[in-house]
């Protein structure tokens, strides 16, 4: 697992500033439900009919969607766990006394090469970004994030992963009208739930239809 974790470590970049679309809408709207049909800070629940494995039974935290398309992170798929001392290491950072393990994420299929600290909101360091109609949770893609975590100064509650989930123009909002995704209300007890083989029946029944 050490070795794992290590790779993980020399995949952890800065990526926030090639992302696309962009958290923060141009026209500065907070773009969400109330500007037609878009979702961000709402929960992605992949219906049964989506067979793609990259998304079967899925759930995504989506920080942004806007006309130009949109980026989340799947939350309930995991790559693996290990020592936050070792996930340090990696990066050649002093790890003396941290104790406690990380989860590995899977975020999606994009820029698997990417890491992310998606978090509640009483963290803001360097590269933190948060979806503009949710304030109580945030993003953030830089080494600080992990360093605030094992000094005790970090995020209440957070999940990192590898990659992300992204949309281009206009393709998300097909692929909802399609019925391949649904819809629901998202909070930190549900995003960041230890109990990932839950999270989706969770969603699922949270957007109000049946099992």
């Amino acid at each position: 697992m050490r070795a794992r974790i290590a790779i993980a470590a020399a995949a952890f970049v800065l990526v926030a500033a090639c992302l696309a679309p962009p958290l923060s809408a141009r026209d500065g709207k907070a773009y969400g439900p109330a500007y037609g049909p878009y979702h961000a800070g709402q929960l992605l629940v992949a219906t049964p009919k989506l067979a793609d494995p990259n998304f079967s039974h899925t759930v995504i935290y989506l920080l942004s969607h806007n006309a130009d398309g949109a980026f989340g992170l799947v939350i309930n798929r995991l790559y693996g766990s290990g020592p936050l001392a070792a996930l340090l290491e990696g990066f050649g950072v002093e790890a003396d006394g941290v104790s406690g393990n990380i989860r590995i994420h899977y975020g999606g299929p994009v820029q698997p090469g990417g890491g992310f600290v998606l978090h509640t909101s009483d963290y803001e360091g360097p590269g933190t970004m948060r979806a503009a109609v949710d304030s109580s949770i945030a993003l953030t893609s830089r080494l600080e994030v992990l360093k605030a975590i094992a000094e005790g100064s970090g995020p209440r509650r957070s999940l990192f992963a590898l990659g992300y989930s992204g949309w281009g123009k206009g393709q998300l909002e097909g692929e909802v009208a399609r019925g391949d995704w649904i819809t629901a209300p998202a909070d930190p007890d549900l995003v960041f739930d230890d109990d990932l083989d839950a999270i989706w029946e969770r969603a699922y029944e949270r957007a109000g239809l049946p099992m």
